[in-house]
């Protein structure tokens, strides 16, 4: 198949995931929009894998590696509404596709693995936006520190086992995640609260 036929084909299966998963799930504002028929979601899979870029659920890449669907970035932009002047930490989910959405709206995206984000590893300076690539069961205190006063922070949330879209800002320096909307989100199990044991 020849370069400009891949092409086409591309750019027609971004198009139907336009019409048929994002406006028809309420996604209608022209900033998401545009970015997700800009940015070819193949680009960021194994070549094996390709053919599902454009399928309206999250492909898995390995442990704690993920393509979310489509409906989860558009939403996840959506609620963030992300200004030219945010500098945005994000917690990745594997690919850099969602860095590569972000990047021409905001003026900085510094991206951190789910792993070091875990293990408080986490870059200098405050951000006045922070999006988590992935549903979180626990938002650690460290990466609430590095939000701004009145920043927001946009995530996936686990909740009694269902993944829901969650946002919340920073309000005399605490950060509470409000569920959003039930939504099938890929889980950072590198946020899992540890299981505790009890004796009777």
């Amino acid at each position: 198949m020849s370069n400009i036929t891949m092409t086409r084909n591309t750019t027609t299966a971004r198009r139907a995931m336009i019409d048929s998963q994002l406006r028809t799930s309420g996604v209608n504002e022209e900033f998401v929009l545009s970015r997700m028929m800009s940015v070819p979601r193949e680009d960021f899979l194994p070549e094996d894998k390709s053919g599902l870029a454009y399928i309206d659920r999250s492909v898995a890449l390995g442990e704690d590696a993920h393509l979310a669907s489509p409906l989860f970035y558009g939403k996840l932009l959506l609620e963030a509404a992300p200004r030219p002047s945010d500098r945005v930490l994000l917690v990745e989910g594997g690919t850099g596709y969602l860095a590569e959405l972000l990047r021409p709206l905001v003026t900085e995206v510094t991206t951190i693995s789910s792993a070091d984000a875990a293990k408080d590893t986490l870059p200098e300076g405050k951000f006045s936006l922070i999006l988590i690539d992935g549903a979180i069961e626990q938002l650690p205190a460290s990466i609430a520190e590095k939000l701004e006063d009145d920043g927001q922070i946009v995530s996936g949330l686990l909740l009694r086992q269902v993944t829901r879209l969650a946002s919340g800002r920073k309000i005399v320096g605490q950060v509470a995640l409000q569920p959003v909307e039930d939504l099938g989100i890929p889980v950072l199990h590198a946020f899992d609260i540890p299981t505790s044991w009890t004796f009777s």
